[in-house]
């Protein structure tokens, strides 16, 4: 009785496990396994089946059948946005696709035995994963590769397409800042293996960066994407190794910066051609160059924070400020020059010989400012200094005698003012007889009542002393409005100089205003 029972059963287990296999081949049905009513689909059954494999085979080593024969690796990179472009450390960051396509032997499998399953995914931890790495990378993360699961063909094709952040080293050039182009370059290749054991190609044979799926940047335009092949040897192997380097050039938008750096700079330089039209002698012109000089070392502060503070070169726009800088400081200097002479007063020199030719004469000329030097007054001809003969004929025939007071003319003056006073102290019968003799004055009368005793020859000596103090003013009074002439003939060639210098300050300013601007700004591409 016990043996018919089990007999029975096994007969029933044999049937259970017999029908079990022939449900697996036919692909009718699912695989049960274990207790209850769990059944694994074929793409399940197929993905236990290829990571229990590799676990027996193990993840390390290449997954080739020949250690000769090297694993070919298709690289493609898309990108997705641009998010930063440090200039101080100049480092490039990038969020992209990575699209990695390689063959795996113990990867393949006869889509006939699992339903027909051709494509599957498998977690990539599982597999074997080439050691692809940024060469120029600037990350202190250990893993640049976000997790992602690997797309397995039924022929053993491996398609991994994880997303990263890359942060790669890029030299900036900031000598045009900011109308800018930056050229980064992404080197990608094995660390481990060389060329013959592991080759890389581009995906899709596409020699470019993908654009496909990329954001617009707010501040940087994409000019170009290329990619290139190289095969390097180093000093360390003698294999060759293979990169694909992918090139990026980029071009900085500079409506953001033409608010912060450039309308403020072009404002201040117009306003810095103003201060040349001010008078020298003003104190403004001294206090607006000193805001001006000011205003500037602001934006050279505002620009020195966005660039880098290690370059070998500093930016056009940096040396336009400093020139502005420098500029103002000349004038601001001619200005206190000008003012210390214009009141300086009687310590004020002589304007040299050489600063007249050069300044005066030649300076003033190419300026456009002859109207601005005093001119010399012409000499006044005098005949006496003549030296023609006749001329000097003339002057000693027709030459007037200046008056000398010797004896002769006093006793003639003598008889005129006796004469004088006689007719004047006549008696009023002989004035009748004259109607036109009026009689003497109440006050020469009182005179010659308190001086009885002074003679013509005192008069003519009181006179003669009152006409020598007369002249002894006019003489004085002639040298110091000469001596102020000069003084002023002094200080208008001194201020002459301060305008015709700063007049070619001017149109020298212009001059670099023009040839900074036509370099700074581009002309259109």
């Amino acid at each position: 009785m016990h043996a018919v029972q089990r007999c029975l059963k096994y007969t029933v287990l044999f049937c259970c496990i017999f029908h079990t296999g022939s449900s697996r081949r036919s692909g009718k049905s699912g695989y049960r396994v274990g207790k209850g009513d769990l059944v694994l689909s074929h793409e399940k059954r197929l993905i236990k089946d290829l990571i229990d494999t590799y676990k027996e085979a193990g993840v390390t080593g290449r997954p080739v059948k020949n250690a000769s024969e090297p694993i070919l690796l298709k690289y493609g990179l898309g990108l997705v946005q641009i998010l930063r472009l440090d200039e101080k450390n100049q480092v490039l960051t990038i969020r992209a696709w990575n699209r990695l396509l390689w063959i795996d032997y113990l990867l393949s499998w006869n889509a006939s035995d699992y339903g027909g399953v051709e494509q599957v995914t498998v977690p990539a931890k599982d597999i074997w994963r080439p050691d692809l790495v940024l060469y120029n990378y600037a990350d202190d993360r250990l893993s640049e590769f976000r997790d992602a699961l690997c797309v397995v063909s039924s022929n053993g094709e491996v398609l991994w397409i994880p997303t990263s952040i890359f942060k790669s080293a890029c030299s900036i050039d900031i000598t045009n800042f900011p109308f800018d182009s930056q050229i980064c370059h992404l080197k990608f290749g094995s660390w481990s293996y060389d060329g013959h054991k592991l080759d890389i190609a581009f995906y899709q044979d596409y020699p470019q960066i993908s654009l496909a799926d990329y954001l617009q940047s707010n501040e940087w335009d994409v000019l170009a994407h290329p990619a290139k092949k190289n095969v390097l040897y180093y000093p360390c192997c003698p294999t060759p190794f293979p990169d694909l380097t992918f090139t990026i050039v980029i071009k900085r938008q500079v409506a953001f910066y033409s608010y912060i750096l450039i309308l403020p700079c072009v404002l201040l330089s117009l306003l810095t051609m103003i201060l040349f039209w001010l008078p020298p002698e003003s104190p403004a012109k001294m206090q607006l160059g000193m805001n001006i000089f000011v205003a500037f070392f602001v934006l050279l502060l505002l620009l020195a924070d966005s660039c880098p503070s290690g370059t070998a070169t500093i930016p056009l726009i940096g040396a336009y400020y400093c020139l502005n800088m420098i500029v103002i400081t000349l004038s601001t200097f001619l200005a206190v020059i000008v003012i210390h002479l214009y009141f300086r007063g009687p310590r004020t020199n002589r304007v040299p010989p050489w600063a007249k030719k050069m300044i005066l004469v030649g300076l003033a000329r190419v300026v456009r400012m002859t109207n601005y030097v005093p001119k010399e007054s012409p000499p006044t001809y005098d005949p006496l200094k003549s030296s023609d003969p006749r001329i000097q004929k003339d002057i000693k025939k027709f030459r007037i005698q200046k008056m000398k007071y010797n004896k002769y003319q006093t006793n003639e003056l003598t008889s005129t003012s006796e004469a004088t006073c006689t007719c004047h102290l006549s008696t009023p019968a002989s004035n009748s007889q004259n109607n036109h003799v009026k009689p003497p004055s109440k006050h020469l009368v009182k005179d010659l009542d308190q001086s009885p005793d002074m003679s013509p020859v005192h008069l003519y000596q009181s006179l003669e002393s009152d006409v020598r103090e007369i002249r002894r003013f006019i003489k004085t009074l002639i040298y110091k409005q000469k001596t102020q002439e000069n003084l002023e003939k002094i200080r208008g060639e001194w201020r002459a100089i301060a305008l015709v210098i700063d007049r070619a300050f001017f149109y020298l300013y212009t001059v670099s205003i023009v040839v900074s601007l036509a370099t700074l700004f581009p002309r259109g591409t």
